[in-house]
């Protein structure tokens, strides 16, 4: 028997009509309208983000920025060239800020014996051993540092889940474990600070307040940089330091050139 044949168009005419073309995605807004108003009027006052300034002029373009009603926070950040992931190019280490932080620090210290006296005198907010330890458990956490002395370690252990995701468990590393709890206090309330890369091998400091004079700011950066490089992870190759780069608590970023800051020699 003979089937019929279809003509053309009846064939198209028994197809599935073609999807209709997906719609664009709505555009969103660029990053620069995101962005407030004052923010983008800083950001015109500053270099691109390719342009290299000397820590002097980066230092001097980052307070002309500080542009809001409180005291800002100077703040340094830094790109390494280093994977965490591997032990040997992890970084971790304190600096004392020569001249300071320009913040009122407040230290805890879990001590006992003749070392109560000792961190009261040195001027410690809060001193004590268990019954400190009793207080913290049930939340009182109205401290930024807690220096604990090497026999009071196994006690803390106990504290791990709650000390640990704020950065307060005191570390050998961040010089929060020792048995000279009076330099430990004098220090961190002097300018003392703890710095640490996280995955990317990003370090971030506060180096200074927005009302500090220019030098002062110059002399903290300088400390930063030199104690990042005195403790350069035994596993770190190449070229150590990626970019730096200076901005204020809410202000555009200012990059640094890092040979200049490294030769920058400071008056005596």
């Amino acid at each position: 028997m003979e089937l019929p044949t279809l003509s053309d168009e009846e064939i198209e005419s028994t197809q599935d009509p073609a999807p209709a073309p997906a719609s664009a995605p709505p555009q969103t807004q660029s990053a620069s309208r995101r962005k407030s108003r004052r923010y983008r009027d800083m950001a015109g006052r500053v270099p691109d983000k390719l342009t290299l300034s000397g820590p002097e002029e980066a230092i001097a373009l980052t307070l002309g920025t500080a542009s809001l009603k409180f005291t800002e926070t100077c703040e340094v950040h830094i790109n390494l060239n280093i994977d965490p992931k591997y032990a040997d190019q992890q970084l971790r280490a304190t600096v004392n800020l020569p001249k300071g932080t320009g913040k009122e620090l407040r230290v805890a210290v879990l001590c006992q014996g003749d070392n109560v006296a000792i961190a009261k005198e040195a001027g410690a907010d809060h001193v004590g051993s268990d019954e400190l330890i009793d207080e913290m458990s049930k939340g009182m956490l109205d401290f930024d540092k807690l220096v604990a002395t090497p026999d009071m370690m196994p006690k803390v252990a106990k504290l791990g889940r709650l000390l640990g995701p704020r950065g307060l468990m005191p570390n050998p590393k961040a010089g929060t474990v020792t048995a000279d709890v009076a330099a430990a206090v004098r220090d961190f309330k002097g300018g003392k600070v703890e710095y640490r890369a996280d995955k990317a091998g990003n370090i971030h400091v506060g180096f200074g307040k927005t009302d500090f004079k220019p030098d002062d700011l110059l002399v903290n950066l300088k400390a930063v940089q030199e104690s990042i490089d005195s403790n350069r992870p035994a596993g770190a190759k190449g070229q150590f330091w990626k970019n730096v780069t200076l901005c204020t608590t809410m202000g555009p970023p200012v990059r640094v050139n890092y040979a200049a800051l490294r030769d920058t020699a400071l008056a005596a």
